[in-house]
């Protein structure tokens, strides 16, 4: 894997943030804020544990561990402050991305999960895994959204390709 196509990844990552984004501008606070039966909740919780993911691994990646606090769905009233928050954190990624370097991407990241069990991961499989972290729960907000009246549209790979305009 090359930085080049991490990047390629990355935009197709950040067009579907947005398109889930801009249909939840469309539904009331209540419909965002409401609980719901996916593992992070309704709406506002599956957004807010996306953006603690990318959150969380861009800290790890610049800093070696874990000590970024987690991000939490009640730091997050309002819609306009998920759309902050998301558009920090897309501006930071991408800050860190634009770093990198094809010999980059086979650097050995170690840690420990939160039972204590050692990973030794390669950086692209940890962006990578970002990324589908991010579609799988996208897809649960856009269940959410759909059910809301407001479905973002196919958020496939090759949709974004038919669009992507490098």
């Amino acid at each position: 894997m090359n930085i080049q196509d991490i990047l390629l990844i990355y935009e197709y990552n950040y067009w579907a943030n947005k398109r889930i984004l801009a249909q939840c501008k469309n539904v009331t606070h209540e419909q965002f804020t409401a609980p719901a039966e996916f593992p992070y909740g309704g709406l506002r919780g599956t957004i807010v544990h996306i953006l603690d993911a990318e959150f969380g691994w861009r800290m790890f990646f610049k800093n070696n561990d874990w000590s970024a606090p987690e991000l939490k769905e009640i730091e997050f009233p309002t819609f306009a402050l998920v759309q902050e928050r998301a558009d920090k954190e897309e501006k930071e990624m991408r800050a860190y991305l634009a770093v990198l370097r094809d010999e980059d991407m086979n650097a050995h990241k170690h840690y420990r999960t939160e039972k204590g069990g050692p990973r030794d991961r390669i950086l692209w499989h940890c962006l990578l895994h970002l990324v589908n972290h991010g579609t799988q729960h996208r897809s649960e907000a856009a269940a959410l959204l759909t059910r809301f009246g407001q479905s973002p549209g196919d958020l496939d790979f090759t949709m974004f390709l038919n669009g992507y305009k490098p």
